[in-house]
């Protein structure tokens, strides 16, 4: 069976190996960044109708901060995020599962919303919502990590960062699968591998889903 390389962080690293290895899949964690917690000052709660969380890292590494923010309902994208808003006390109003713009497009327009998120992300594309980023927090890349059993596997890529980083740090391509979550990620792997492929949905069930399908019936050169 071919190996499986997850890699995102920890710990989302972690819960897709194991939802990858219920599946029967031949997993393994490589992650290419750490998260970690960026100073940032909570403003004032009033001036905002909500907060919008696009990953469960922001209500992980928001620290002291996020207690002065309860009152706003949270809306999350995907289950995991909005879980981890729950954990931490708040009240989310809505979750989505294909991406922040599907999510934005079916809650209420002209709400003023705090999107607490990483130093590198993606700008949401909704009008109809006032969004102000604040950064809690940053995935910073860790040094020589351990790529030896990506030839021949199959790579789950979570964000056109890791996929980037990834095609910066391995040269033999030809034997090596790409299973992308979004069509950035895809197109951030670039060229020269054995196959690039696009999940159905933008979610781990999906990812791992074409994961599965990859190791059973893989690409021929």
């Amino acid at each position: 069976m071919r190996r499986v390389l997850v890699l995102r962080p920890e710990a989302g690293a972690s819960a897709t190996v194991r939802r990858a290895r219920e599946r029967g899949l031949d997993a393994v964690a490589t992650p290419l960044f750490e998260i970690e917690p960026v100073a940032w000052q909570a403003p004032e709660a009033s001036g905002f109708d909500g907060l919008l969380l696009t990953s469960a890292n922001a209500v992980r590494h928001g620290g002291e901060g996020l207690l002065e923010l309860r009152g706003l309902k949270a809306y999350a994208v995907g289950e995991a995020t909005a879980e981890a808003a729950r954990e931490a006390g708040f009240d989310v109003a809505a979750s989505g599962e294909a991406g922040v713009d599907r999510l934005l497009g079916s809650i209420e327009p002209g709400l003023r919303l705090l999107h607490l998120c990483g130093a590198d992300r993606r700008e949401p594309e909704a009008e109809s919502q006032r969004i102000s980023p604040v950064v809690v927090y940053r995935a910073r890349p860790i040094d020589a990590p351990d790529l030896s059993s990506a030839a021949g596997g199959v790579v789950l890529v979570h964000s056109p960062r890791a996929a980037a980083r990834f095609a910066e740090l391995v040269d033999d391509r030809g034997s090596t699968a790409i299973a992308a979550i979004s069509q950035p990620a895809a197109e951030a792997a670039g060229d020269g591998w054995q196959s690039v492929d696009l999940a159905s949905k933008p979610d781990d069930d999906a990812l791992l889903a074409l994961a599965a399908r990859l190791c059973n019936n893989p690409h021929s050169k």
